[in-house]
């Protein structure tokens, strides 16, 4: 297992990049921990899969190092980098049986073949492959050779890490929950670099300890996936993890706050300050669903709203209010009244958030104010 450090990593497909916008990969610092399982999480075209490829070995980077416990391994092919890569679609041996296919690796590897016995079996008891051992593999259900594909890459105790390209695409959904906690039982077991790449964001939070999110060729946020749900770090993140995402306003600063559509949201004094001092191209306030407050009547602070819709989701129900020329989603528990017609709302502070060109603004935490204070 190894400490994966990609090193001022950028990568672009013209052979002559003249901004940003030419970047597959825009410049990046990033580690992943010896042993950690991550997710990397994003939408078609962010830059994922260029990502895993650069890390695996398959497509080596414009810019910048790929270090494996320190040592640079751009250069090095895929086969001398001890990396199993799992992708989208099985990539097995159809004429082979169940258990030839986890033994190549080994066997290929010169491995005794007492060793490679007893780590077949091992791992085909992890992966409950024992009653189609001595399948051929192009007998198998699509779900099996996938969970046969994941064991040729856990076979082997030398791997650096295992590398995941959304490869629960070609599984029953019924069988998704099912392998995500194999998966992750396997980490636990065997205490290996993990990275899983996906566009799904419940397939991220069951399977990583920490999630790397990807927008526009950038990791835009890197935490746990109550992190991610907390204190999204850019209205991307805000956007993309929830169902449904952050409601998102545009808004212009005002004295004690800012304001869109003749409504004023006020600020802390640390936000307006903070608001008065930088340059920006935009500036957006975030609330998320859940943490929107809801009032049948009038109340101090809360803000008139049209009902527009409901939808009942058993467990939850999701309400569509007009604010001002705004349209915001409520997420209400089961047991919560609807309101007809009109509802007041209001936003919590700890939950309302701040974005000044789509990156969030917070206020300084004590120990910075004490650091600031000290240097003054």
């Amino acid at each position: 297992m190894s400490e994966i450090h990609l090193k001022a990593l950028a990568h672009s497909y013209s052979k002559t990049p003249t901004g940003p916008e030419d970047y597959a990969i825009r410049e990046m610092d990033h580690v992943w921990e010896q042993g950690g399982a991550y997710a990397l999480l994003g939408p078609s075209g962010c830059g994922k899969s260029t990502l895993l490829n650069i890390i695996s070995g398959l497509l080596t980077p414009s810019d910048g190092d790929v270090l494996f416990d320190g040592k640079d391994v751009k250069h090095l092919p895929p086969q001398d980098r001890n990396i199993a890569q799992v992708f989208q679609f099985p990539v097995i041996y159809d004429s082979m049986t169940v258990f030839e296919n986890l033994a190549f690796p080994l066997r290929n590897m010169n491995v005794a073949e007492a060793k490679v016995q007893t780590k077949v079996h091992e791992i085909a008891e992890i992966l409950e492959l024992h009653p189609v051992l001595n399948k051929k593999a192009k007998n198998l259900t699509a779900d099996e050779k996938q969970k046969v594909s994941m064991g040729r890459g856990l076979v082997r105790d030398d791997v650096s890490a295992i590398l995941f390209d959304e490869p629960l695409t070609v599984i029953d959904p019924q069988l998704k929950w099912k392998l995500r906690r194999k998966l992750k039982q396997i980490h636990e077991q065997f205490n290996i670099t993990m990275v899983y790449v996906t566009h799904d964001q419940l397939e991220a939070s069951t399977f990583a300890d920490k999630i790397a999110v990807m927008y526009g060729g950038q990791i835009v946020q890197f935490g746990t996936p109550r992190d991610l749900f907390e204190n999204p770090n850019h209205t991307f993140v805000g956007y993309f993890i929830g169902s449904p995402g952050m409601n998102l306003i545009d808004v212009k600063p005002v004295a004690g706050g800012v304001a869109f559509d003749g409504i004023q949201v006020p600020l802390s004094d640390e936000l307006n300050k903070i608001l008065s001092e930088v340059p920006y191209n935009s500036i957006k306030i975030g609330i998320r669903p859940e943490f929107v407050h809801v009032w049948d009547k009038a109340t101090e602070d809360a803000y008139e709203c049209d009902v527009l819709h409901m939808e009942d989701l058993g467990t939850y129900k999701i309400l569509t209010l007009k604010l001002g020329g705004q349209d915001i989603k409520v997420r209400l528990g089961e047991d919560h009244d609807v309101p007809v017609n009109k509802a007041y709302v209001s936003f919590p502070e700890q939950w309302l958030k701040l974005y000044v060109d789509d990156y969030l603004v917070e206020e300084p935490s004590v120990e910075d104010q004490v650091v600031e204070e000290a240097h003054a």
